[in-house]
């Protein structure tokens, strides 16, 4: 998809062979801490994509994921499918998102926005996709599989998205440790965006 976007980024400075991990849908009270801790064990940076609906709800753990050095962006006030949402709708959306998370960096929910919608964000936002999905998120995942296609794929430079989410936890609480593990091993260090 980077030829087809060109004005989103998939892919970060691979100086001093860095991945970039990135959690989208928190803030939540259980999870993001749990994926903090895990970070922490490691000496790992991220980028976590919040939702604004959530940071309203639990202020507290989102200033604990700035307090502990990563970067936020936002992911929507609502989580909202940009394909199925107004224009208008949607802006004001990121807007109010705005309101509560101070960041230069936006990621759309399901990756997927309109270009009208994108063409009104972009002056305002870098628009963070990625190059490697955990797919963390899908009920079923084989998780051997998952996690060899991360370790096979993984190359300098790499946007790596997980989900500090319920929904997600299963299958984010076996991988991320033993990607980060992986990584670590074979000398990439991980960075915010």
């Amino acid at each position: 998809m980077p030829k087809v976007f060109p004005q989103r980024q998939w892919f970060a400075p691979a100086e001093g062979n860095k991945l970039y991990l990135s959690f989208d849908d928190g803030p939540h009270p259980d999870i993001t801490p749990r994926v903090l801790d895990r970070l922490d064990e490691f000496r790992a940076k991220a980028t976590f994509f919040c939702i604004g609906d959530n940071v309203r709800k639990f202020p507290d753990i989102y200033a604990e994921i700035l307090r502990r050095g990563h970067r936020t962006g936002n992911h929507t006030m609502h989580h909202l499918k940009g394909w199925q949402t107004p224009t208008a709708q949607y802006i004001a959306n990121v807007a109010a998102a705005a309101e509560r998370i101070d960041s230069n960096l936006f990621r759309p929910p399901y990756g997927r926005m309109t270009g009208a919608q994108a063409r009104l964000i972009l002056p305002d936002y870098r628009i963070v996709m990625w190059s490697l999905l955990s797919r963390d998120y899908l009920q079923g995942l084989n998780l051997d599989n998952a996690l060899r296609f991360l370790q096979q794929h993984s190359q300098a430079g790499d946007i790596a998205v997980f989900h500090d989410s319920e929904k997600a936890w299963k299958n984010l609480s076996f991988l991320l440790p033993r990607y980060l593990h992986f990584a670590a091993e074979r000398g990439f260090t991980f960075a915010g965006l």
